[in-house]
């Protein structure tokens, strides 16, 4: 399974189903608690924006969850941590099961997150960067009280603003260096991510998120590259000018965020450094998975809350993690 092209940079196909899920249910698909499943994994960044929304805005019971394994292949993510290798509500082996039940000729990325209509099987949409907005804005009536607002009017341009160029540099921008066929395309993508991640040092020294003075979708978006980015891109993406240890600011930012209820408690390592060492064949063909980095550091003290903020503004934190979704080792194993 190849995912270097020789002698090419790393070009992310983006062509995503972009149908929907809306409360007015414009796209033929309204909000209604219990009707999808989630699809993700616990390895994949893209999908874990998902899965610390949901959790942040405690939608787990209007929006349950499935958890495909850490390692596929090129037929698609499997359901191989379920009994008979088989999801439970959608009688599934295999992800794609779902796409081609949408469409039998589905010729693009399989991918994860992916939500899927229960009473049809047929996946709705894979749009990972407006799933996460629509839980916000299109969910609001199953929000948990004291949700956090995490896309407000306010602060929606600069949000956009801030993701935008995260993900350009950071987001796909290690993907970019770790994918890409040939010395140039890897020195363009190696220059432009320490290069954002110095600038985002520079506006974390001086507040403690990224967008106003509580948690919001720019943090979500950061979190999920920054937590693994010593397990896997430091080494295995050759982003190696510095491991996410050896950068303070940044580094203190995403140890707060860990420690803080929705975060920390969604990560499994174990999945992550599965994922990444074992599918990319062609830049691990050993198939080893490393034992480090030693994870201990992620419960060290932060010393963020100095620089004010509230977490999640005028809400609360989310309660414990539900039963069935608490990650085996969800800290490491940290020992």
């Amino acid at each position: 399974m190849g995912y270097v092209t020789a002698g090419q940079g790393f070009s992310r196909d983006s062509r995503y189903l972009t149908t929907r899920i809306t409360a007015d249910g414009r796209d033929g698909y309204p909000v209604e608690p219990g009707r999808y499943r989630l699809v993700v994994s616990r390895a994949c960044p893209w999908a874990s924006r998902a899965v610390v929304v949901r959790r942040l805005l405690g939608l787990e019971e209007a929006l349950p969850m499935a958890v495909a394994g850490p390692v596929h292949d090129e037929r698609s993510w499997t359901f191989d941590l379920d009994p008979g290798g088989r999801d439970p509500v959608l009688g599934i082996k295999r992800l794609r099961e779902a796409y081609f039940a949408r469409d039998p000729g589905y010729d693009r990325g399989i991918t994860v997150p992916a939500i899927v209509d229960v009473p049809t099987g047929r996946v709705v949409t894979n749009d990972f960067p407006q799933i996460t907005l629509d839980l916000s804005l299109e969910w609001t009536a199953y929000h948990r009280p004291g949700a956090p607002a995490l896309y407000p009017p306010e602060l929606r341009a600069e949000i956009d603003g801030v993701n935008e160029a995260v993900y350009r540099d950071v987001n796909n921008g290690v993907y970019r260096a770790g994918f890409a066929g040939s010395q140039e395309a890897y020195a363009e993508a190696y220059r432009s991510l320490f290069d954002r991640l110095e600038r985002l040092s520079e506006r974390l020294e001086r507040s403690r998120y990224l967008v106003g003075d509580t948690i919001t979708e720019a943090d979500v978006r950061l979190f999920t590259t920054l937590v693994r980015f010593d397990a896997v891109y430091h080494g295995h993406f050759k982003c190696n000018r510095r491991k996410l240890t050896e950068m303070p600011v940044l580094w203190a930012y995403a140890r707060d965020l860990f420690q803080t209820p929705g975060f920390g408690d969604t990560v499994d390592f174990v999945h992550i450094k599965r994922h990444y060492h074992l599918v990319h064949t062609d830049i691990n063909p050993t198939g080893i998975v490393p034992a480090g980095p030693d994870l201990r550091g992620w419960l060290a003290p932060h010393g963020r809350a100095g620089l004010g903020g509230r977490p999640f503004g005028d809400g609360t934190a989310p309660g414990p993690v539900p039963p069935g979704e608490a990650v085996p080792y969800a800290h490491g194993p940290l020992g």
